[in-house]
């Protein structure tokens, strides 16, 4: 198997956990790929350096011939890792060496087994949809996807911003708010749910609109079909608004005209038999557990 690594920094405690992962995962029937930077820190930091047949440092060094991706670190790692596979169809394995991870499921003491489910095939593919943010001046450029959410948000003001929504052309609503969110089902367990957004199972097709902080109380988040497009135009006292997808944010000035619908690809998750989302959304959450004991 051709498998692609990318990781961020840890603390020294994780060591063996990555000893044990690189040594499960080498053997002549795996060809191993890692990001330079998490190489970098794996060497200097650690002292450990990894058995791979070369280093990769973004999108271009990869190719849909990778079996897989491994992603060691949180959700945030996770994201970074969506962003190296983009439309290449690459199924990501998210390992947790975190604290909370929605996206990065599987706990540090299970890699080793998850490792071996996945070279004897015992594993799903789940597909995750990507929202699409276009804009005449192409303020993201070709890397305009994101998995969990956009963010439209005030940039140097402490006073509200209004947001005028259009869902297929359709008048929605003028939002009188800090910012809004725009999230997948995969994303309703982010920024969303912080802002009183519902849990959406993956694969229901919809979008999350959410506000964030919204001067009328009884203006609350909405659920929508995913094949609509929404169209977000933005004024306020400030000239400059922030955009976010994910992990990565640009300003644009109140002219620009924010087109947000699902992407034409999606990304692959690699899904175990004994995981399930109701089972992550109890253990993350803690739900049903009584703080009082």
């Amino acid at each position: 198997m051709k498998i692609a690594i990318n990781g961020r920094p840890f603390t020294k405690q994780s060591i063996d956990f990555i000893y044990k992962l690189f040594k499960t995962l080498s053997n002549k029937n795996n060809e191993l790929f890692i990001h330079s930077d998490f190489s970098k820190f794996l060497q200097k930091e650690l002292n450990f350096h990894p058995p791979v047949s070369s280093e990769f440092n973004s999108y271009k060094d990869l190719d849909s011939d990778f079996n897989f991706m491994f992603s060691i670190g949180g959700d945030g790692t996770f994201l970074e890792s969506v962003d190296l596979v983009r439309n290449l169809n690459i199924p990501i394995v998210g390992i947790n060496s975190g604290r909370l991870g929605f996206l990065s499921n599987i706990a540090k003491e299970d890699t080793v087994n998850a490792i071996k489910k996945l070279m004897k095939g015992d594993y799903e593919i789940e597909e995750r949809t990507l929202l699409s943010l276009e804009t005449d001046n192409d303020l993201f450029g070709i890397n305009n996807k994101a998995l969990n959410e956009v963010t439209i948000t005030k940039k140097d003001t402490s006073s509200m911003i209004t947001i005028k929504a259009y869902v297929d052309g359709e008048y929605l609503n003028s939002y009188w708010t800090d910012g809004l969110i725009i999230s997948t089902p995969t994303g309703s367990t982010g920024y969303s749910l912080s802002v009183g957004g519902p849990i959406v199972m993956p694969g229901t097709k919809n979008f999350i609109i959410s506000p964030i902080a919204p001067h009328n109380l009884t203006v609350r988040p909405m659920v929508i079909p995913d094949d609509k497009e929404i169209v977000l135009k933005v004024e306020g006292r400030e000239d400059s608004f922030l955009a976010t997808l994910d992990f990565r944010s640009k300003v644009f000035d109140k002219s620009i005209e924010l087109r947000i619908k699902k992407a034409d690809y999606t990304i692959k998750t690699v899904k175990f038999p004994d995981a399930s989302f109701f089972g992550t959304i109890r253990n993350k959450l803690m739900w049903g557990l009584d703080r009082r004991n």
